[in-house]
């Protein structure tokens, strides 16, 4: 039997991974819902960064939407951050998220593990305040019709009934999701189709903080 060359499989391998960042950047270039654009007057939202993956910051209640019915105080370690009026919110791979506390406790097994592909994911919610002008985040404004699809999306990414786990601080807690991470669809891609579903402009493919966060003005 023909052994395969190990030069060519070593090749493909580097070839690929080269071609990786370059399609995500090329691909999170390309506009989805090209069409659309901010209304005067509509509900805020932002979209936050630490580097790796972004969230979206959205009102706990607007356009008829109260998110606190979805994600209740008692789900906190400290409820006393429920008085926040707006969300945090994110998606991704459960043992990334609930084995890496710190950037410290982050090991190459579970980076690896997740970009293989898992079908355990949790969606993270941080109950936060509204950002202050200057802060290192973007924003933008949505239709209220678009901010019940964004809500829409969220709500179906959640398992009804699912498991709930306490978060890294008294703000924040995890909730088992639909969906399965792999490194074509990470973190920042699911805020990216959580963006299109909802019909507001962003990247066809979205992988990484950048390509989500580009479409949106600097909150100055």
């Amino acid at each position: 039997m023909r052994l395969p060359n190990v030069g060519i499989i070593s090749a493909t391998i580097l070839v690929a991974i080269a071609a990786y960042p370059a399609g995500g950047f090329i691909a999170g270039a390309i506009p989805a819902n090209a069409a659309w654009s901010e209304p005067q007057h509509g509900i805020t939202l932002f979209v936050e960064s630490n580097g790796v993956h972004v969230g979206i910051i959205m009102p706990k209640q607007a356009a008829g939407v109260n998110l606190r019915r979805l994600f209740p105080i008692d789900d906190l370690a400290d409820p006393r951050f429920g008085g926040h009026d707006h969300v945090s919110v994110g998606w991704g791979e459960q043992d990334f998220y609930l084995q890496t506390p710190t950037w410290a406790d982050l090991k190459l097994q579970t980076v690896l593990a997740a970009a293989l592909g898992s079908d355990r994911t949790l969606v993270h919610v941080d109950h936060v305040p509204a950002p202050p002008r200057g802060s290192d985040v973007r924003r933008l404004v949505v239709r209220p019709a678009e901010y019940r699809r964004l809500v829409a999306y969220v709500q179906a990414s959640l398992v009804p009934g699912g498991e709930r786990h306490r978060g890294y601080f008294g703000n924040d807690a995890f909730y088992q999701a639909h969906g399965r991470y792999s490194a074509v669809h990470t973190c920042n891609a699911w805020i990216g189709d959580a963006l299109r579903f909802a019909g507001i402009r962003t990247g066809m493919w979205t992988p990484f903080p950048a390509t989500v966060q580009w479409w949106y003005a600097p909150y100055a």
